[in-house]
């Protein structure tokens, strides 16, 4: 069903996979708290059905507006309450990140799907543990998507480094990482 879900999504060649589409179900079933998802697309949809049953809030940073608008369209339309804050990236020196109002979110996250920004991103995806750190919950998991790239694992030591926290790779078609963090994160750079 994930296969068909992903051809009828339309967008094939940037979307998530079935691995990682399951893992994001699996996780947001058992997440006590709050979900933050990085770029938008199926995820935002899927999650936004969980979240909507569970009675969680859901968050999605998009840097795309046109994107935006186009996942915005699906969740009106399946009535979902998923709040996408569209804003562009920042640099912040040795990265890029969304430039995010953190008066605006949650006090904290207990699961964060990480499928953006884009590779080509300074600093690739980051931006998640020094802008975001702070706003995680001890016990909030990260899905990292496409950890078949050289970056992506990069990324996921560096973070492994900085949340003191190991992480796994799951998957075997298109792999992706999972990492819990057993203590709170560092705090938020702004």
């Amino acid at each position: 069903m994930l296969n068909d879900l992903i051809y009828g999504w339309g967008n094939e060649a940037w979307s998530g996979r079935e691995e990682l589409l399951a893992g994001c179900i699996e996780h947001a079933l058992i997440s006590k708290g709050a979900i933050l998802e990085c770029g938008s697309g199926l995820t935002t949809v899927l999650l936004g059905v969980i979240a909507k049953q569970q009675g969680q809030s859901h968050w999605v940073l998009e840097h795309k507006p046109e994107w935006a608008k186009k996942v915005q369209k699906y969740l009106t339309l399946y009535g979902l309450n998923s709040v996408v804050c569209t804003s562009p990236l920042k640099d912040y020196g040795d990265y890029c990140w969304y430039d995010i109002s953190f008066e605006s979110l949650p006090d904290g996250f207990s699961l964060v799907v990480c499928d953006g920004p884009p590779s080509r991103t300074k600093g690739g995806r980051y931006g998640l543990a020094p802008v975001m750190g702070g706003k995680l919950n001890p016990g909030c998991t990260i899905l990292l998507d496409d950890a078949g790239r050289q970056a992506e694992l990069d990324t996921a030591q560096r973070w492994q480094s900085e949340f003191n926290a190991p992480f796994t790779i799951k998957g075997l078609n298109k792999p992706y990482i999972k990492m819990t963090l057993e203590v709170a994160a560092p705090p938020v750079s702004k």
